[in-house]
């Protein structure tokens, strides 16, 4: 099981080394990277999510699904309580940076590719509910941890952004039991867009990290504590509480997948953005990928066998 998962990840690093490879020998550059990470969120994002709602509505799968929501939140409101608790810097920018990439993870690029190949389409459909909660939270909590300004947080970016245009659609197909499959004009542009979603983003973040400093991130024991309950500490009290719980099987293990993912690649945008240690911020969304690739299949080999 083990095996199985580590190379599932192994495959996706080897995505990432392409990414890598190509950013060494120019043939990506900034401007084509943003476009391909714009269409990656706008575009191909929002059809993963579309494409494993495409099912007939299922009354035990709408039980799970809500389920599999209720954790979601719990637990990026217990994120955000632990480093509000354990995180602390005299430099407010990089204080803001450990606690955002402590709290919130690569869900969309990271975790989709691999709920698709471990769970499928059923673990795309739980997993969306993570990655639903992460871009409300993201975009309300988020926004004002890095700015400081309650100005700054908006109702549109919450409400509007292509994750949850992408959720609402697919809860949408999936409640009111849209026969989508049966129109294959419709379903297979959808098909073959979601297939784009494992490719693309493992190139993106492997042009990130050849183009990241690495070492800034292991500079202090607090940057390394961040990474630390981001890639260990926090999946694993995720999963022991929903095991406590009673909660089993595929909603477990899906859960476990989006909570175990490295540190988000928009902590380095909002950094940028908001004025917070941008070299600090890529440095942990890269190092956290590179640790993943271990951290990862350990912790779901532990879910998987538990669920």
């Amino acid at each position: 099981m083990f095996i199985d998962i580590l190379t599932q990840v192994c495959v996706l690093f080897i995505l990432i080394l392409l990414g890598v490879l190509l950013a060494k020998i120019k043939m990506l550059g900034e401007t084509t990277i943003k476009q391909m990470t714009d269409f990656v969120l706008t575009i191909v994002s929002p059809c993963v999510i579309i494409k494993s709602f495409v099912r007939e509505f299922d009354p035990a799968l709408t039980k799970k699904l809500l389920i599999s929501f209720f954790i979601s939140i719990v637990v990026h409101i217990g994120y955000i309580l632990i480093c509000h608790l354990f995180i602390h810097d005299n430099d407010k920018g990089k204080e803001k940076v450990m606690r955002f990439a402590a709290i919130f993870s690569n869900c969309g690029f990271m975790s989709i590719p691999l709920l698709e190949a471990i769970l499928g389409d059923d673990g795309v459909f739980y997993g969306t509910s993570y990655l639903a909660i992460f871009y409300v939270i993201v975009w309300s909590y988020g926004v004002f941890l890095m700015s400081g300004k309650r100005e700054d947080l908006s109702l549109k970016k919450i409400v509007i952004n292509p994750g949850i245009i992408g959720i609402v659609l697919g809860l949408s197909i999936f409640f009111l039991n849209i026969p989508i499959h049966k129109a294959p004009i419709i379903s297979e542009p959808i098909i073959f867009l979601a297939g784009l979603n494992t490719p693309l983003p493992m190139i993106i973040i492997g042009y990130h990290l050849a183009n990241s400093k690495l070492l800034s991130a292991i500079k202090s024991f607090k940057s390394i504590f961040s990474m630390g309950l981001k890639l260990i500490i926090f999946p694993l009290l995720t999963l022991i509480g929903m095991y406590l719980c009673g909660i089993r099987g595929e909603v477990l293990v899906a859960i476990t997948i989006s909570a175990s993912a490295p540190t988000a690649a928009i902590t380095t945008m909002f950094s940028s953005k908001y004025g917070a240690d941008t070299t600090l911020s890529v440095s942990m969304v890269s190092l956290s990928t590179i640790i993943s690739i271990l951290s990862m299949p350990f912790i779901i080999t532990l879910a998987q066998s538990i669920a």
